[in-house]
């Protein structure tokens, strides 16, 4: 129980922190800035909750962990709950202070959604972008990485993704991320949520596959 407490908490605050910054900040920090706040709250949590539930705050980060052997199939299902469940308090709390579900970060693409990129577009960078992200979550955390820098590395390279992305789907790379703001936000958000699933799943297997088929799992004597 202490590691879904964990992973609710974690993935709420990186909802709020992340989503919030774009939705009440956005304006005056810029692209930039939203990157930063993803990054950063991902940062945190990697140092507060790490240690209890290994952070994953992010469901395709526990599919890739499960893949490659690192957790069971029911600890993978039970991460779940607790990160769409927290995925969606955290936006429940930013529509609390929005107080309109206009605006409350959702991802998406197509015409009138920022850059208006295409959904061959969005699929491409939400699976290339999520198995990024899950190698170097692995190898971050795997045999022969740096004790207590993995956080710093994780945290910058969701950052850094969102450089790249957000003129694109607004970056998800994570399913309950998307989750969260699309049930409350409807409409376009909750039609276009399937992508947001389905894409960065299987990024998150690709990412893993290369780790469990020891491509790129450490040598050793």
């Amino acid at each position: 129980m202490n590691k879904l407490a964990a992973e609710f908490i974690g993935t709420a605050v990186l909802v709020l922190v992340g989503c919030g910054a774009a939705v009440l900040g956005g304006d005056h920090i810029g692209q930039v800035g939203i990157a930063v706040a993803f990054g950063l709250a991902i940062v945190a949590m990697a140092y507060g909750i790490g240690p209890i539930s290994g952070c994953h705050v992010n469901p395709a980060v526990s599919l890739a962990a499960f893949i490659d052997g690192r957790m069971s199939a029911n600890e993978m299902v039970m991460y779940w709950i607790a990160q769409f469940a927290g995925a969606l308090v955290g936006a429940l709390i930013l529509l609390a202070i929005v107080g309109s579900n206009a605006n409350l970060g959702q991802n998406g693409w197509g015409p009138g959604y920022l850059g208006e990129y295409s959904l061959v577009a969005a699929l491409i960078f939400e699976i290339v972008f999520t198995a990024i992200f899950v190698i170097v979550i692995l190898g971050a955390t795997g045999q022969g990485s740096a004790p207590g820098f993995a956080g710093l590395a994780i945290g910058l390279t969701l950052a850094a993704i969102h450089l790249v992305g957000i003129q694109v789907t607004g970056v998800s790379v994570n399913p309950a991320r998307s989750f969260g703001p699309a049930v409350l936000a409807g409409g376009q958000a909750l039609v276009q949520l399937w992508l947001f699933i389905v894409a960065p799943a299987v990024g998150a297997v690709l990412g893993a596959l290369l780790f469990r088929l020891r491509v790129l799992k450490v040598a050793t004597a």
